[in-house]
């Protein structure tokens, strides 16, 4: 069997001719490269066996058919005729360094982790459904350069570009290039019909989708922007200075600037009725603030890492998720009504993102040193219902599809992996339904 090879024929055309290389110039990728996954195939196994039962068949040619098919299924993880190929966002680049720091490095030596409680089990998939190559994706804590639009679109900063796949299509577009400048963050506006990207050197620009152009530069922080939360027509921006920003998208004016914290802000969140903003930084601190004011309003003490992870529940008003860093990593629970914590539980890694689910009381952590992996906690139990594994390096970014049934992980390995995790609700209630229907229809 030959080892399938890269085509040059599929390779983006903005790599390729200079002509398409404008700032604001949209390009079209459909091509990039399979990657397939041979870590739990033992090939010589594979060939003795089938040579046994090709040997012993009284039908050789039904034999040599079917000791095809296994060997295609053990190389590349899928059916030769059955199943679809996966397309790729971008052509393989080779891996950059990215800037480290104390987040960007492990503390400790790793172990391997104790286990953890599980839940009572249901099924969760073993592998994503697609995977897409993201080269130069950085490995960084404090990037934030993936998320997923209302209008189902995602979009991925890579260097000083920013690409978007359309995920009804399956097409690639280049959105913008930042020239010398890297992006850090980016986040959709509600409406999904603009996207806010933050820079290195510490601006904040807002493109139109629509438009397909640049709709404004609004006044810069004076160091990096990584992490970005919209309320709404305001546009809150979280910078390694230790300032938070809030800005009107409609006059571009600053609404109010604050002193924050006393090292780099990692990661902002607007609550779902906008009323309170929840911050962490590489402080350790997790602080609440309101629009009315440029004074925190509370302070949620535990975390004893950087806080990156941060997320609202959909469910019940006033209920903060937050995840502790290296030195940290537990998964700490808040009621921001009376700033009292509910619950904590040492996930044994550092915590990178999360999500709650909308369709049900579950939520997803992503996680770094050092597993490297996917854990899916129901709530409010905090039990774990169950670990996704594929990645091979810290699983740092994360976004949820606007039906909030998938999501999608990206990590220093270049790989963006999507997941399908969280059915709909009504979904569910059809299913019992039937089940109910059954039954009565059996008395």
């Amino acid at each position: 069997m030959q080892t399938p090879k890269k085509s040059f024929d599929t390779l983006p055309q903005h790599r390729l001719s200079k002509s398409t290389s404008s700032k604001n110039s949209p390009s079209v990728d459909e091509g990039g490269r399979f990657i397939p996954n041979r870590v739990h195939s033992n090939l010589k196994l594979l060939f003795e066996k089938a040579e046994r039962e090709t040997n012993e068949s009284p039908q050789k040619e039904e034999g040599s058919q079917a000791f095809s098919d296994l060997v295609h299924s053990q190389l590349f993880g899928f059916h030769p005729i059955s199943s679809e190929v996966q397309r790729n966002l971008l052509r393989y680049k080779p891996e950059t360094n990215a800037f480290e720091n104390k987040e960007n490095m492990p503390l400790f030596p790793i172990f391997p982790t104790h286990q953890m409680v599980m839940d009572s089990p249901r099924n969760l998939p073993k592998l994503p459904y697609k995977i897409l190559d993201a080269p130069h994706l950085k490995d960084d804590f404090y990037y934030d350069v993936l998320d997923w639009s209302s209008k189902n679109i995602l979009a991925v900063g890579l260097n000083s570009q920013v690409y978007l796949w359309n995920a009804s299509s399956s097409q690639v577009s280049l959105l913008y290039d930042l020239g010398g400048d890297m992006v850090t963050s980016l986040n959709w506006s509600p409406s999904g019909n603009h996207v806010a990207l933050g820079t290195e050197s510490g601006k904040l620009k807002i493109y139109d989708i629509q438009q397909s152009a640049l709709l404004q530069e609004m006044p810069p922080h004076i160091a990096r922007i990584g992490t970005i939360s919209w309320n709404n027509m305001m546009i809150s921006t979280g910078s390694r200075d230790g300032n938070i920003m809030n800005r009107d998208m409609r006059s571009g004016e600053v609404c109010s600037r604050i002193q924050a914290h006393r090292q780099e802000i990692c990661g902002i969140k607007w609550s779902p009725d906008g009323q309170y903003l929840a911050s962490g930084g590489n402080d350790n601190k997790l602080l609440l603030w309101t629009v009315h004011s440029t004074n925190s309003v509370g302070m949620l003490r535990g975390h004893t890492a950087a806080v990156k992870a941060i997320d609202w529940s959909p469910h019940q008003n006033g209920i903060l998720a937050s995840g502790g860093g290296t030195a940290d990593k537990t998964l700490r629970f808040w009621n921001t009504h009376t700033l009292e914590e509910i619950s904590c539980i040492d996930t044994k890694s550092q915590i990178c993102n999360m999500r709650f689910s909308k369709n049900s009381q579950e939520l997803v952590t992503t996680h770094g040193y050092s597993q490297n992996h996917i854990i899916v906690w129901r709530y409010p139990n905090i039990k774990q219902v169950g670990v996704l594994n594929g990645h091979t390096s810290r699983v740092l970014y994360l976004s949820m599809s606007p039906d909030s049934e998938n999501i999608v992980t990206g990590a220093g390995d270049e790989t963006l992996r999507f997941w399908k995790l969280f059915p709909k609700q009504e979904d569910n209630q059809q299913l019992v339904s039937a089940m109910i229907l059954n039954v009565n229809n059996l008395r």
